[in-house]
């Protein structure tokens, strides 16, 4: 997308608010990253045209908009922008009326999955449109300069057709004597070799065909006017104006030495260009160039690869320990590791400064797993020596097989990120792998196991809690933790995204709840205790609001403890709080009457997230983690969080950023008025509390 990668701009068309913040809030839920906006009116959706929505989604009942006059609108507009309309029923006569309408797809307005999903195809199909659009334009812009370069090149060089000359660079016409190009335009090449090596010159011809001729080949040629000279030719298949065709690059002999030098000299250059002067190992540009064949040689049904992400567990301590000065020394011996642990077919590359990539090609996904665990043990066993210090390390590693239901760069890239994220979550010295051919039949078999295993934890006290600072930008010192839950495994910890939704498919998220409610309310008192009071920001999930029972519950915990209520701030995400909104309400009023206070997740992204707390006394506003992507150089996020903050204040709301990675952010966010930041650039979450207020 233009400005966020990840977020669906979406206009939606609907004649009730409240029906579209649902609308909204059932796409957020469903996985659907979103920015929306609303046309009220004929002059709203003008306004909103403008602002290059990725999709529209229009009620074919709107009383306001007929869905025909939105889409010549769209047309109008000359932006591609992918249309479904939604009404409350599916019927092949309302699907028909919607393509005669020019719609793009209809989805039923009653069947959230249904809806969702029309939703996530014509997205993809008008990303997979930009990226043909991009690509063409990118090529045609690569034929330009190509063309360019032919021109301007000193080396004489063509492309023959069915033996016909169809286009050659002026260095190759002043080769064999010609003014211009009219001159041996439809010329056989045969014409410009001597008679007496024609045969011979043929059977070269015959073995580039086949991809099996010399790299350089010596001939006797001849020039227009019949001279003859002695030349070598380099000939390989190539393409020109879409044609199979043959490259022709034409020299004199050069004496063996000089030849030999020029050769070691280019090689050199190419080294030099596609190394990373730190490690020695293959640079960014050339790592990100491999996953692209790799992935174009899914496309052609070659299954044999994979991509392994991989950094150093704990390297903020790992850099405080040795050093800043000795980092260099460190990546450098890493990188000495990962070529001792590879093969011939795997390619090393570093993709950013503390993230080397493992481009693996010949090697089943099958057998990427046993691979990735020894490269894990090789870490684990192994001691560096930097400077004057013996040190140990561990590494997690994410990665993902490349097949051709997975063949996009970007995909691939992201998911094997998202894999190596796991393992980090998991504590480190862990391995994440994805394979989409494996991933459905897997499936299943593994949500029986973590339901086994989040069963056992709720029997065994077997879950974890981790706990991030919240740090106050106007003064206060007073400590604030939020708590984030791990479910405790043999292997390590485990992040919630993986099993939480096993939970939730098995009816289990509100006793979840309760143990981290009520391990949230013994650690709250022994913090008192010792003289330490502290708040802490505890996630609820929907099903625990209708939960009769909760409210009397927490009530009779904190008494029990003898604590005060204030100790707790309960949380959850504005969409799933919209989707919920009843019995949100009735569970506020219940915290209320307890003097438990709550805060709003993932707030800003709705059409009008301030409406919203007309009906959800929420104290806390958390902004959603979409505002802090690139911020500093985002301007348009910039100001949305202004405007949130002058917002909460106004309504004496107070403001959280979550997610806050870089000292930049930190002035900006600042600058805009927010009251709390939280993120991994302040502290990570950890198993103990001991971040300095």
């Amino acid at each position: 997308m233009s400005r966020d990668d990840d977020i669906l701009r979406l206009l939606i068309i609907e004649d009730s608010i409240d029906e579209a913040e649902q609308l909204i809030s059932q796409l957020r839920n469903g996985g659907i990253p979103l920015r929306p906006i609303r046309a009220e009116d004929e002059e709203g959706l003008q306004q909103a045209l403008e602002q290059a929505p990725d999709l529209i989604l229009i009620n074919v009942a709107s009383e306001k908009f007929a869905l025909r006059a939105v889409v010549d609108a769209a047309s109008l507009s000359g932006k591609d922008i992918g249309i479904v309309a939604y009404g409350h029923t599916l019927s092949a006569d309302a699907i028909v009326a919607a393509s005669q309408a020019g719609a793009d797809a209809f989805a039923a307005r009653d069947q959230p999955e249904h809806l969702r999903g029309v939703v996530r195809r014509e997205y993809q199909a008008l990303t997979i449109r930009r990226s043909a659009r991009r690509l063409e334009t990118a090529l045609r812009e690569s034929e330009r300069r190509c063309d360019a370069l032919l021109d301007s090149s000193r080396v004489a060089l063509a492309y023959v057709h069915e033996g016909m000359h169809v286009r050659a660079n002026q260095a190759y016409l002043d080769f064999f004597g010609a003014h211009d190009f009219s001159e041996i335009e439809g010329l056989s090449l045969l014409d410009l070799v001597a008679p007496a090596a024609a045969d011979e010159f043929r059977n070269l011809l015959k073995d580039v065909r086949k991809d099996s001729a010399p790299p350089r080949q010596a001939i006797a040629a001849r020039a227009l006017d019949g001279t003859p000279f002695e030349a070598i030719v380099e000939l390989s298949s190539a393409s020109y104006d879409g044609e199979p065709c043959i490259q022709i690059v034409v020299d004199r002999p050069s004496p063996p030495t000089a030849h030999v030098h020029a050769s070691d000299s280019h090689a050199h250059a190419d080294d030099i260009r596609s190394k990373d002067l730190v490690t020695d190992l293959y640079n960014r540009r050339y790592t990100l160039t491999a996953i692209e064949h790799a992935v174009s040689a899914a496309v052609n049904g070659r299954t044999d690869q994979s991509l392994l992400l991989l950094e150093l567990d704990h390297l903020k301590d790992v850099i405080d320990s040795i050093g800043i000065v000795h980092v260099d020394l460190l990546l450098g011996d890493v990188a000495m590791l990962l070529r001792q642990n590879v093969t011939a077919t795997d390619l090393v590359g570093r993709l950013s400064d503390y993230t080397f990539g493992l481009v693996m090609t010949s090697r089943a996904a099958s057998e990427l797993r046993a691979f990735a665990d020894s490269l894990r043990q090789a870490f684990e066993n192994h001691i560096f020596e930097v400077g004057k210090r013996s040190i140990s390390l561990t590494a997690s590693m994410g990665g993902t097989a490349i097949s051709e239901k997975n063949a996009n760069a970007d995909s691939v890239l992201g998911k094997a990120q998202e894999m190596l994220r796991i393992a980090q979550g998991e504590g480190g010295n862990r391995i994440a792998l994805f394979d989409p051919l494996a991933k459905d039949s897997a499936d299943s078999e593994k949500s029986a196991e973590w339901l086994e295993s989040i069963q056992q934890a709720l029997a065994d006290d077997g879950f974890v809690l981790r706990y991030q600072p919240i740090i106050s930008l106007q003064g206060s010192a007073n400590p604030i933790y939020e708590i984030l839950l791990r479910l405790a495994t043999p292997k390590g910890e485990v992040h919630p995204g993986i099993f939480l939704p096993v939970a939730e498919a098995n009816g289990l998220l509100p006793a979840v709840d309760r143990w981290v409610i009520a391990k949230a309310i013994r650690t709250a008192k022994e913090r008192e205790d010792a003289g330490q009071k502290t708040m802490f920001f505890v996630k609820l999930s929907p099903p625990s609001l209708e939960d009769p029972t909760l409210i009397p519950w927490i009530s009779q915990q904190l008494k029990s403890a003898r604590l005060t209520s204030d100790a707790l701030v309960f949380e959850m995400p504005e969409s799933k709080i919209v989707t919920n909104l009843k019995p949100a309400r009735e569970f506020l009023k219940g915290l209320e009457a307890i003097r438990c206070t709550f805060a709003l997740e993932q707030f800003g992204l709705g059409l009008n997230s301030f409406q919203l707390l007309k009906h959800v006394p929420a104290r806390y506003l958390k902004i959603d983690r979409h505002y802090m992507a690139r911020l500093p150089e985002n301007k348009e996020n910039q100001e949305k969080i202004r405007e949130i903050c002058d917002q909460a204040k106004h309504a004496g709301k107070l403001t959280i950023a979550e997610f806050v990675e870089d000292a930049a952010s930190m002035s900006i966010l600042f600058a805009c008025g927010v009251n709390f930041v939280q993120g991994n650039f302040l502290r990570e979450a950890e198993k103990v509390m001991a971040y300095e207020f």
